[in-house]
Parts: structure tokens; sequence; C-alpha cells
């Protein structure tokens, strides 16, 4: 397997992680309004993702690091043809960050729900805009035959990229309901149960039409068996969802979002980044990547660090994986 061909696969991965991760991260902050009906129990949500938000983070920049290294024309023409979109995404994780960080500092309500509001807008605009990027990445984009990007910030905003959007902000939703459900006791427990049920039906069908149509764009055997899968596991998420079995349920979630965005990038290769305007102008995996030593010490640096990075954040989940709920957070 040729070296550009594994980077692609790495890269994948590492988007793959970060939207498992993240999702549930985002799908906390978008319920906070919703299942937190009190401060004691917005804590208890806050909570459940305190110990892990910022680690899950860590696996968007090492995608992000991957690619500049990697394939640096592909990460070239992305965030100057997406700056928009991706400067919303950047400030609202860093409104979101610091919203953790300084909700807890003063007593007063209205204090804590300037931050609440923080940490809602700053997980719904991120949850609702990789997928419309990613819709982009996939559909393609107006490049010229320099590799440049062409177009303005309507020419993103097309409806495929929208259902995309609509599409990760439900299965994150959904996602971050069972986690909810996994992690807590009581009566959050059972609301954030009951409402990953009706969250993931709604996110079904958005997936299945998005998906669908994802293939009617571009598509390859392994895309539409990636697309099936993904359908099955978060069927069978809700399934668990509703026994009541919330380690599957989250399991089964994880694995739809996980073969959901295996099925995008399998649809997309051996392009990166295709042209709507010229063939020439397609930055494909090949004409986008680095030269091969430049791969080849990259390679070995992931081989020798990932198995670390994987066990300490292993470790971390382990060490934070009781559950919580409203008895455990003292009155102020």
């Amino acid at each position: 397997m040729e070296l550009t061909t594994i980077w692609f696969l790495l890269v994948a991965v590492l988007f793959t992680g970060y939207f498992i991760l993240e999702g549930f991260d985002f799908g906390v902050g978008m319920l906070l309004p919703v299942l937190g009906r009190d401060d004691r129990e917005r804590r208890v949500l806050i909570n459940t993702i305190g110990p892990v938000w910022d680690g899950n983070e860590v696996w968007l920049i090492t995608a992000g690091g991957a690619m500049f290294a990697a394939f640096p024309e592909w990460y070239a023409t992305l965030f100057s043809g997406f700056y928009l979109p991706l400067l919303l995404i950047l400030l609202a994780l860093i409104a979101r960050g610091v919203a953790f960080e300084y909700r807890h500092k003063r007593p007063e309500a209205s204090w804590k729900r300037r931050w609440d509001a923080a940490i809602f807008w700053g997980s719904l605009l991120p949850a609702i805009l990789w997928g419309v990027a990613f819709a982009n990445i996939l559909r393609g984009v107006p490049l010229d035959a320099d590799h440049e990007y062409v177009g303005g910030l309507l020419d993103l905003l097309h409806p495929y990229a929208l259902l995309g959007g609509v599409t990760t902000a439900a299965l994150f939703l959904t996602h971050g309901a069972v986690f909810i459900a996994l992690k807590t006791t009581g009566e959050v427990r059972d609301r954030a149960g009951a409402l990953a049920v009706k969250l993931g039906l709604g996110a079904a069908v958005a997936a299945v039409a998005f998906l669908t149509w994802t293939l009617s764009i571009r598509s390859s055997a392994a895309a539409v068996v990636l697309a099936v899968g993904a359908a099955l596991a978060l069927l069978g998420g809700l399934a668990a969802a509703r026994a009541r079995r919330e380690g599957w349920a989250f399991t089964g979630t994880a694995v739809a979002i996980a073969l959901a965005v295996a099925t995008l990038f399998a649809a997309l290769f051996p392009n990166v980044l295709p042209s709507t305007l010229d063939p020439a102008g397609t930055l494909t995996a090949t004409n986008a990547a680095s030269t091969p030593y430049t791969l080849k010490i990259m390679t070995w640096v992931a081989v020798v660090f990932t198995p670390i990075v994987l066990a300490y954040q292993g470790w971390t989940y382990w060490v934070f994986r009781k559950r919580i709920g409203v008895v455990n957070i003292p009155q102020h």
C-alpha cells in the first residue's frame, strides 16, 4: 500500500475518532438547556464530559496537523476556501472551552446562564458546520487549474451541504443523549434515555437521506457497504436505548458515526477535494501529498506515538467511568 493511501486512511481515522468523541461532547452541550432543569442538573451534565472534553479536541488538532504535514495542498486549499466556516468553528470551540472553565467562578444565576448559552451555541455551531464542511468536501467546490478556491460563501450553502449539517447535528444530539443516559443516575438518566430514542428516529431519517444523496454523487462498493452498516448500527443503538442498555446503545451510535464518516472518505477516495469547474483542478491523494521522504518519517513517528496517546486516553476514560447524579453535586 502506498504511503499516500496510508496517510489518507490515517486522516480518516483521526476525523472519525474526533466525531465519535467530540460528537457526544457537542450533544451534551446542545442538550444542556433541555435536560438540565435546574443548576444542579446542569452541573451533572457538564461533569459527565468535564474530565474528557479537552482531550477529545486533541483529535481535531492531530487531524489538522496530519493533513498539513501529509497533504499540504489539501490543507492550504481547504483552509483558505472554507476560511469563514472554519473560523466560526474555532471561535465556537474557544467560547465553549472558556465557558466550561468560567461557569463556576461566580454564584449569580445570570452569570451561569450566559456561560450556559455559550456552551449551547459553542456546541451547536460546530455540530452543524462540520456537516456542511464535509458535505462540500465530498461534493466538490469550485477550484481552478491551480487548485485555488474561486467560489464564495454562498457556494458552500447548497441544499446537500445544509442536509449534511442537519445530519451531523442530529447524530451528535442522539449520541450525546445516549452518553448522558450512560453516565448519569436518577431522573436525568431516565429523561436522557427517553429523549435519545426520539432524537434517534429523526437522526436516522436525516442520515439515510444524506447518505443516499451522498452515494448518488460519489460512490464505491465499499461506501455502499459502510452506509448500510451505519444505518444498521444506528437502529441497533436505538433499540438498545429503548431497552435501557446504555452501554450497547452508546456502542451503536458510536459505530454508526464511525461508519458514516468512513462512508464519506470511501466515497471520496482517491480524491481529497474535487473541483466542480475543471477536473484538472481536482486535488487527489497523490497530487496533494508531501514528498515520499516526509511521509516515511511521519509514518515512523505515528507508529511510535499513536499507541501511547491511545493508551493514555483510554486510561482517562477508565478512571472517570462511574455514573454521577444530583446526589453527587453539593448545593451552593
